[in-house]
């Protein structure tokens, strides 16, 4: 609550100058760049008061030139109130005690719009007592509930109209196609290699066995056995890394055991210990389960190579139609995704399926990934 109160008398206060700004630099903020710049900063000062993420996207047309009009016409009254609420509490704890180094007819008096002169200690101690309560309280209510007036206000002057919002949508869309088609892509020629390297080999491998094996029949019967011999542990061989090379692509444990039951077996495999909180998902779609596993698989890699961490905690739940991921750990933290740690895998899979990943990882911990995937 005292932080509300104090932001929210920063705020005001913050808007007051910024209210005689705009005024005085009207003219200017005419120019596009300038009033761009102006309005975006506010805006995302306003989120920052009302815990309302920016989502980035400049506002266009006119609404600069109202948000300013609106920005001095409301800012400037509701500015100028906070500053007189703040200065009488000031008033009333330095001043007033202080009344009598006053010339008589120089002494303060109070709430100032009362003109009520103090002339004996009574006055100043039980008057000065009751501006600081009232007007503390006004600070403490009043002043919080008029910045996020404002707030809100700027927001909504601000915000982007249908067609920006669908234009923007169509560039989200855009840029998580091509993250899609790349990534399948990648996919494509990553599963090629594992058979072109692998499995084909070994197959390549049992067939000239099994060819010699043929040829030495009638010659050398004793060599047939040890021919077959080896081509059958090559074909296991193949087998195995034919299997690995599926589950890649669409972990069996999920037909098998669901969602709820292959993340218990993740979490069962992990190096690092695993504390796992998994409500009831539902039905969800194999698209949807494919790229949670994936996620919270990577997550728990990422964590045993790099977090040097000692506990894990996992959720996983489900609301409407967003299924919630949060893997925490306890580990060094500053996860920096430019150096290979497996997050930009995870984003584009995520993207896929018009998901989100957030990230909060300071430096010594704790690391946080969060994702949430539309599931409906």
């Amino acid at each position: 609550m005292r932080n509300r109160a104090f932001s929210g008398s920063v705020y005001l206060l913050g808007m007051l100058a910024t209210a005689v700004l705009t005024a005085l630099a009207l003219p200017v903020l005419l120019a596009p760049p300038a009033a761009r710049g102006w309005a975006s900063w506010h805006r995302r000062r306003a989120g920052r008061l009302l815990g309302v993420q920016d989502g980035g996207r400049q506002p266009g047309g006119r609404r600069y030139l109202a948000w300013a009009l609106t920005h001095v016409a409301v800012g400037f009254p509701l500015g100028l109130a906070a500053l007189i609420c703040l200065g009488n509490i000031l008033v009333a704890a330095v001043v007033l005690p202080l009344w009598w180094a006053f010339p008589v007819n120089e002494r303060p008096s109070l709430f100032s719009v009362l003109d009520v002169h103090v002339g004996d200690w009574t006055t100043a101690l039980v008057g000065g007592s009751v501006q600081i309560a009232v007007l503390g309280a006004a600070a403490w209510w009043v002043l919080p509930a008029l910045a996020r007036l404002h707030a809100r206000l700027s927001l909504a002057v601000l915000a982007p109209s249908a067609r920006e919002r669908l234009t923007e949508r169509v560039d989200v869309l855009t840029r998580s196609r091509v993250g899609v088609v790349d990534a399948h892509g990648t996919e494509l020629q990553r599963i090629e290699r594992d058979l072109h390297d692998g499995t084909q080999a070994r197959l390549v491998t049992i067939a000239m066995q099994v060819g010699l094996a043929r040829e030495s029949l009638a010659d050398d019967p004793d060599a047939v056995a040890t021919l077959l011999e080896q081509a059958h542990e090559t074909a296991e061989e193949a087998m195995v890394e034919l299997r690995t090379v599926l589950q890649t692509i669409y972990p069996p444990i999920l037909a098998d055991r669901g969602l709820d039951g292959a993340l218990t077996a993740l979490a069962a495999r992990s190096y690092v210990p695993v504390h796992i909180e998994l409500a009831d998902l539902g039905a969800l779609s194999a698209s949807v389960e494919a790229v949670a596993y994936y996620v919270i698989a990577e997550a728990l890699t990422n964590v045993t190579k790099h977090a040097a961490a000692t506990r894990v905690g996992l959720r996983v739940e489900r609301a409407g139609g967003v299924l919630s991921i949060e893997v925490t750990d306890d580990g060094g933290g500053g996860v920096d995704e430019r150096r290979g740690t497996g997050v930009a895998g995870i984003r584009r899979r995520v993207a896929a399926l018009d998901g989100a990943v957030r990230i909060d990882s300071p430096p010594g911990g704790p690391t946080t990934l969060a994702v949430q995937v539309p599931c409906a």
